[in-house]
């Protein structure tokens, strides 16, 4: 599709469309008005998701190029109008009519500056009554901004705003893959994480011109975007809760292995150090998952180049690693030992579980542990491995050329 067109026009306003008839062509008068007005050269381009209700016939009519993408949802109608886009830049809006179309000056002018991103904010720009559900308003958009800022460090305060504007080159550089609403969140926190320059304008956000419901469903489509946050965010997900569950296993097991403890009254046990151990366990296999995503994703440039990370790995080698979980192995099998010499001493009858458990815990925990670094360390070097053969599409492509 890329090669297909010059991408000689400045400018083009992508719609995304399902059964928008009611206000498809009022979104395009104002689009068409505004190219007109600025004398921009550019094109209205409505990407059809598979209306049933005319909506391509009336974009035609109303002067405005429709493009079918078969592929359903949000994401894929965007991603495929993008790709089939003649503008060097586009701005995108929902064609419900929440957006005015006819003022997309700021977007243009901060394009013009250089920046690759630019994001328009409902919160600066004014929300209208009736334009944006309270659930929405108060709770979702503020806490799923708050949560991609916090993880990727973004400037942007508005996470899901529909208006916004792109370097198309940029954008189609960031392979976004997303075919849902969650398309919205991946173009911010991949144009972040890859660098790109990005800014926002304020918005007036205005309830939409349809009868009928929104495609938007809350709960669902609000997962979505946290389950994109988190996944993208391996930090988030796996490092950090599983150092806090490391730390807090360490320090409960230390405080229970001498004897009981009592605080405020409350008696704390071998059952407590039993879960110290646990979260001991659990802990170090999240920290362990967050290595593994971090090389996958530097491999496969989701994630950019991290030196020190990178520096971390030269230093911590599969030989080191091995010895480390070999020394966990031999500690945790030794304390096994010694419990069943204890038994022993006993003539392997009844034991005081209080004592007993104090090392039975501890060794298991050890074992464990262990076992988890030294595969651990070996999966790590099987990521490190780079294929010296062709993988399957580039030995297509290589048959290709030669037939």
């Amino acid at each position: 599709m890329d090669g297909m067109f010059e991408h000689d026009l400045e400018l083009t306003i992508l719609m995304p469309c399902l059964n928008e008839a009611e206000t498809l062509e009022r979104c395009i008068g104002k689009a068409r008005a505004f190219l007109a007005m600025s004398g921009i050269a550019g094109e209205v381009l409505v990407a059809d998701n598979g209306s049933t209700d005319g909506s391509q016939a009336l974009a035609r009519a109303a002067g405005a190029r429709v493009v079918d993408i078969p592929a359903r949802g949000y994401g894929s109608a965007l991603l495929g109008g993008v790709r089939a886009a003649r503008g060097r830049y586009v701005i995108m809006g929902d064609s419900d009519d929440s957006y005015d179309f006819s003022d997309l000056g700021p977007f243009v002018d901060k394009l013009r500056q250089g920046y690759q991103l630019v994001m328009g904010n409902r919160f600066l720009g004014g929300i209208k009554p009736g334009a944006m559900p309270p659930l929405h308003r108060y709770l979702g958009n503020p806490v799923l901004t708050a949560v991609g800022r916090l993880f990727f460090r973004s400037s942007c305060g508005d996470f899901h705003c529909g208006l916004r504007g792109f370097s198309r080159e940029a954008i189609l550089g960031l392979d976004l893959q997303a075919p849902g609403m969650e398309f919205a969140s991946e173009m911010v926190v991949k144009a972040t994480v890859q660098r790109l320059r990005v800014t926002e304008v304020p918005t007036t956000l205005s309830p939409d011109g349809r009868s009928r419901p929104p495609h938007l469903r809350s709960w669902r489509d609000g997962w979505r975007h946290l389950r994109f946050l988190l996944l993208f965010s391996p930090r988030w997900l796996f490092l950090y809760p599983g150092t806090a569950l490391c730390l807090l296993g360490l320090a409960g097991m230390a405080w229970l292995l001498p004897h009981t403890r009592v605080l405020f009254g409350i008696a704390f046990d071998i059952h407590t150090l039993l879960y110290s151990a646990l979260a001991i366990v659990v802990g170090f296999q999240s920290v362990l998952f967050w290595v593994f995503t971090k090389i996958h994703g530097m491999r496969e440039g989701i994630v950019p180049p991290d030196p020190q990370f990178q520096r971390w790995l030269k230093i911590a080698t599969l030989e080191k690693g091995l010895i480390l979980g070999g020394l966990l192995l031999l500690g945790g099998v030794g304390l096994g030992l010694y419990a069943v010499a204890s038994w022993g001493g006993e003539q392997f009858g009844p034991l005081s579980a209080d004592h007993m458990m104090r090392l039975v815990i501890p060794s298991a925990a050890a074992i464990l542990v262990g076992m988890h670094m030294v595969y651990g360390v070996f999966f790590i070097s099987v990521l490190g491995i780079r294929a010296a053969v062709p993988r399957r599409d580039e030995a297509a492509d290589s048959f290709a050329e030669h037939v």
